[in-house]
């Protein structure tokens, strides 16, 4: 039986991909934020993540017109929330949740060594109405010999989901074809 959601609520049923923590530099020093509003744009690695003014990073994001999309899995998680429930302000998150740099090879912002990819990007626009920023990504790196691969999902509402099987859609049509070509 169908049971009525508030429509407040409805954001819930469509999950916006994974949990990204976002790098940038102001300049002085490095900062990190978690951001759980992503969205793929096209297959050439445009992007678009949602803050605001809230947000300590979005002040560098805007004026450096960088960042990097890093893309942590599901044994950062404590370090994904802790990462968004502090401020960049008068916290070196960093240190605080012993992440390791790596130098980017196009933007200032580090890459962060414990996530399994990278993405460095440019801010080629801003929809202020929306707090929307899309990304052009630049360079992509990823960590091939990290055992742990699951992303994280946030929900929206304090709960996350954790990528499980991955089905390789190609290898199971193969395996219907034919002589299993």
């Amino acid at each position: 039986m169908m049971e009525v959601l508030p429509l407040s609520r409805a954001f819930t049923l469509i999950e916006p991909g994974p949990v990204v923590l976002v790098t940038t530099h102001d300049g002085h020093k490095d900062n990190v934020m978690t951001i759980t509003w992503t969205m793929v744009l096209d297959f050439s690695a445009t992007f678009a993540i949602t803050t605001g003014p809230w947000n300590y990073s979005y002040a560098a994001l805007v004026g450096t017109k960088e960042c990097v999309l890093s893309i942590p899995t599901a044994d950062l998680i404590d370090t994904a929330v802790g990462i968004g429930t502090c401020t960049g302000r008068d916290t070196d998150k960093f240190a605080k949740f012993g992440l390791s740099r790596a130098p980017a090879r196009h933007v200032r912002p580090p890459l962060i060594r414990e996530c399994l990819a990278n993405i460095e990007c440019r801010v080629i626009d801003i929809v202020d109405r929306h707090g929307i920023i899309v990304l052009e990504g630049v360079a992509a790196h990823i960590d091939t010999a990290r055992e742990e691969r699951r992303m994280l999902h946030a929900v929206g509402d304090g709960t996350f989901i954790i990528d499980g099987s991955v089905l390789d859609r190609k290898k199971m049509m193969r395996s219907k074809l034919p002589g299993g070509l």
